[in-house]
Parts: C-alpha cells; sequence; structure tokens
C-alpha cells in the first residue's frame, strides 16, 4: 500500500517549493528564480531546460533566463553528463554556506560603497569650510555623516565575523 499518491506528493512539492522560495527571496532571488532553485535542489539530479520548464510549467526560455541568473550568483553550476547531448544544470548542494557568502558579500560590496561615498562627501564638507566658519546646520550634517560612515564600519565588522569561510 503507498501512503502517498502521485497527486498528493505533487502537491508536496509544490508546498515545498512555495515555503522555500519565500525564504530564498528575502536573499534577494526574485520569486521565478527561487523557485526554479529549490525545484533543482529538490530534483537532486541534473535536470534539462525541457525537464525544468515541466516541472515549473513555464516556457524553456524563461528557464534558461533563470539558470543564467542563478548561474551568475554561482548557486546553480552545468555539468556534463557522458552521452547526454542537452546541457544539465543542479544547484549547488551547500546551501547555507552558498547563501550567506553570496548575500554577505553583496552587503560588504554595498556597505564599501557607500561609505566611501559618504567619507567623500564628509572631506567635501570639510575641505569647504574651517570649523570655525561653518554653519551650524553643516556641521550637524557632518556629525550624521560621520554616524552613517561608523554604522557601515559596523556592518562590515558583523558580517565579516558570520561569513561562512571567511579567513579570521
Amino acid at each position: 500500500m503507498e501512503l502517498y499518491d502521485r497527486q498528493t506528493l505533487e502537491h508536496l512539492n509544490t508546498k515545498v517549493i512555495q515555503e522555500f522560495s519565500k525564504t530564498l527571496e528575502m536573499f534577494g532571488l526574485s520569486p521565478g528564480d527561487a523557485r526554479l532553485f529549490v525545484t533543482l535542489y529538490i530534483h537532486r539530479t541534473p535536470m534539462t531546460l525541457d525537464e525544468m520548464s515541466e516541472a515549473l510549467g513555464k516556457s524553456k526560455t524563461s528557464m534558461s533566463t533563470g539558470v543564467r541568473n542563478l548561474a551568475d550568483q554561482g548557486l546553480v553550476e552545468r555539468v556534463w553528463k557522458k552521452g547526454f547531448r542537452k546541457d544539465l544544470y543542479k544547484a549547488d548542494e551547500n546551501l547555507y554556506s552558498k547563501f550567506m557568502n553570496t548575500y554577505i558579500k553583496k552587503w560588504l560590496t554595498a556597505s564599501h560603497e557607500q561609505m566611501v561615498t559618504l567619507q567623500s562627501l564628509d572631506n567635501q564638507m570639510e575641505a569647504d569650510s574651517d570649523e570655525k566658519e561653518r554653519p551650524y546646520e553643516v556641521a550637524q550634517l557632518q556629525k550624521r555623516v560621520d554616524d552613517m560612515i561608523r554604522f557601515h564600519r559596523l556592518i562590515s565588522e558583523a558580517f565579516k565575523e558570520i561569513q561562512p569561510n571567511s579567513s579570521r
């Protein structure tokens, strides 16, 4: 006696894909890319674009775009199988490490860029007038900018501490 019929298994798969996709969307993946990644991850063996298209009910073109997006982020890779002519793709198996590294790298890059811009603005305010002649509003703005720079430093330090596989 089968505990789960095909329809029940398909329903469970769909629910798992929907739920875990919500988590992946928090890492900046589009809903479609998140569902595609979860589908590849659940499937465990490499899939063709046709198989992905059938599994998700989307066009082969949208699967190709999704796979390219995921591959650009290092979340999916193309694999080779002897005697198989079509391209095959599989999801990276180490979810935590892969997503945390990707997410943290984005945060660190954005934080650094914003900090550099804020430092440049701070330097410009410093150079434009000396401290004695600086209007009150400019002095207050400069204090806030200094707080923002400190905020970005703290963010960077925190993310570097939790980054998996980081060399500390």
